[in-house]
């Protein structure tokens, strides 16, 4: 079975589009469709269900793709492996990040880059799940997300900081003239917030309940760009974590307030997926980790 027609599968199924599979595969759609007949013979079973289009994998498929997904990312590993052992560890270190710690990938693909001159690092803003999903099913090397709450299994994580929440109103709003908030006054205010589909939500819901309140936001978003567009509109405050405040601009249209009785914090850090041997990419990410304190 040739390593190249596996890949093949293994792009189909993530991106479920043969035009898109074939470009990230770097061959033409006639190309793939041809090495997929191939492996399917093989295999001696069909493996994915098309109609001139993509349409899903059988149930033959859908058994075969976690091998086929460990095969690649065994491949992969072992090149890098190689690499190492000749020169600077090169390729792509590939980090799925939550929402709320996007702003540390700043400092964090800083450090990797100054220590790495030949990698390239690509970052993607996704939920604590689909981190989890991505790095059992090797599309992520690293993830930046929550460590104790909904824990993630079978991982190795590192802490990078302690997250806690600040109020952002409009500076011309009713609490112009507040130092500091309550979280009862707050959760009366009108609010737009993350969806509870959003890890950090869930958090802070759960943190508001130990204390008998209930959210209820008028408006919900994936984004806290979205959020802090929504408070620049005026008529609506919002609570996002502390680690954002350097990128509000606190001295124009928006007013940061403290917590009068702050909430517990949640710890942040790096994941990796627990298997032996780590991925070159992976120790390195790991590596990294250990080595900042992030504030």
């Amino acid at each position: 079975m040739q390593l190249r027609l596996v890949r093949y599968f293994v792009a189909l199924a993530r991106l479920q589009h043969f035009a898109r599979a074939a470009q990230a595969c770097g061959v033409t759609q006639p190309t793939l469709s041809a090495g997929l007949i191939t492996l399917e013979e093989q295999v001696g079973a069909r493996l994915i269900i098309r109609d001139r289009r993509y349409i899903g994998l059988t149930p033959e498929g859908e058994a075969m793709l976690p091998w086929a997904q460990q095969m690649v990312a065994a491949s992969e590993s072992m090149m890098q492996a190689a690499e190492v052992v000749r020169g600077p560890l090169s390729g792509e270190l590939r980090i799925g990040s939550i929402p709320a710690a996007m702003t540390a990938t700043g400092q964090f693909t800083r450090a990797v880059l100054a220590e790495h001159e030949t990698l390239t690092v690509s970052v993607r803003s996704s939920t604590s799940r689909e981190i989890e999903f991505g790095l059992g099913n090797f599309e992520l090397d690293a993830g930046l997300t929550y460590l104790d709450h909904e824990p993630p299994s079978s991982v190795l994580k590192v802490p990078l900081y302690f997250e806690s929440y600040m109020f952002v109103t409009h500076a011309e709003g009713p609490h112009r003239e507040r130092r500091s908030i309550g979280w009862a006054e707050a959760v009366s205010t009108p609010l737009c917030l993350l969806h509870q589909g959003m890890q950090n939500r869930r958090i802070l819901d759960s943190r508001l309940a130990a204390r008998g309140l209930v959210l209820r936001p008028r408006t919900v978003a994936d984004s806290y760009v979205g959020l802090l567009a929504m408070v620049r509109a005026g008529g609506l405050s919002t609570i996002i974590p502390d680690s954002y405040a350097p990128l509000v601009p606190e001295h124009s249209w928006a007013r940061i307030l403290p917590f009068d009785d702050p909430v517990e914090s949640s710890r942040i850090g790096l994941i990796v997926l627990d298997r032996s041997p780590l991925s070159a990419l992976a120790a390195a990410a790991l590596a990294t980790a250990r080595t900042l304190t992030l504030t």
